[in-house]
């Protein structure tokens, strides 16, 4: 089991609502060296983040925020960004205040550090793991691993459908799963799109003769292809008037296992204001050594190694 789980995942815990409930349970939490998570309500005029506790106030120091803010690695947007979100942290010391109010120092720095020693340094390749959308970029997804550390999953390694940005596929604050694909420069390298099955296994839930929904992902002159699942797409003859994101109602006119091929028909095609779906994985736990996407029948190969370097 992992225990190094991105941010917001043991906030709602019975362990971490014990912890976070006086100042005695705070300070066995120290004396066990324990992570814990609160909500950030506010970053400070110097950067400071404020906890939220229910017996007074945790403090954590703008350097104490994450790894990389005191050498200049990383930017003070970290902490900023923070605000109104679950933020893990280690407790470094309880104190009164001139007030005689309770203030714990916090750190969140001790907790990526002992994440990174104990949990993602430790990573292997092919290594299936969770994580949590925390931004989406044209170029990519990012991703928090485990207590906010962040990983890149690129554009091209979301899904075989290509999409137009990853806001087609994910949404902020979203617990998706994601495999190592290696490291760079100390950086965790990810990938996604080996989690949501073979060609065979995504038109094993389709049949010829079907009508099912999809969604428009790319117009060319010879035809339109349409996402039926995000590994999967198949290809309707030209038609006007239809344009990329639109969802569509279209027809199975066959499956072609031999050359991975969908031939569809559009039915109807309107406005998607749908939520990106929620994601059907095939895999979701394990390692992985070796990833074929295509099927035995066919010439053309798509394969992912997972190899240490």
């Amino acid at each position: 089991m992992i225990k190094y789980l991105p941010e917001g995942k043991i906030f709602n815990s019975a362990d971490n609502k014990y912890y976070l409930q006086s100042e005695k349970t705070m300070l066995e939490a120290q004396l066990h060296g324990l992570i814990l998570e609160g909500h950030a309500i506010l970053c400070d005029a110097e950067h400071n983040l404020i906890v939220e506790l229910p017996f007074g106030k945790g403090i954590i120091p703008r350097t104490e925020g994450a790894i990389g803010i005191e050498d200049g690695s990383t930017r003070d947007i970290a902490l900023l960004s923070r605000v109104n979100k679950t933020v893990c942290f280690k407790v470094i010391k309880i104190r009164r205040n001139s007030q005689g109010e309770t203030e714990c120092i916090l750190s969140r720095r001790q907790a990526q550090e002992e994440c990174m020693q104990n949990h993602i340094s430790k990573l292997k390749c092919g290594e299936v793991i969770p994580a949590k959308v925390t931004h989406l970029e044209p170029f990519g997804c990012f991703v928090d691993i485990g207590c906010g550390i962040p990983s890149l999953i690129p554009i091209d390694a979301i899904s075989v459908s290509r999409i137009s940005h990853p806001n087609d596929r994910f949404f902020n604050g979203q617990d998706i799963y994601a495999v190592v694909k290696g490291t760079e420069d100390g950086r965790i390298c990810l990938s996604h799109k080996e989690l949501l099955g073979t060609w065979a296994e995504n038109a094993g839930m389709f049949s010829a003769g079907e009508t099912v929904g999809g969604v428009v992902r790319s117009v060319e002159p010879y035809g339109i292809f349409i996402e039926l699942a995000p590994n999967l797409a198949g290809l309707a003859e030209p038609r006007e008037n239809v344009r990329v994101g639109q969802a569509a109602s279209v027809y199975i006119k066959a499956l072609i296992p031999e050359k991975m091929k969908v031939k569809l028909i559009i039915v109807d095609v309107f406005e998607n204001g749908c939520f990106p779906s929620k994601i059907n994985y095939f895999i979701n736990s394990g390692r992985i050594d070796r990833w074929v996407y295509s099927t035995e029948q066919s010439d053309k190969r798509i394969v992912s190694e997972f190899r240490e370097e």
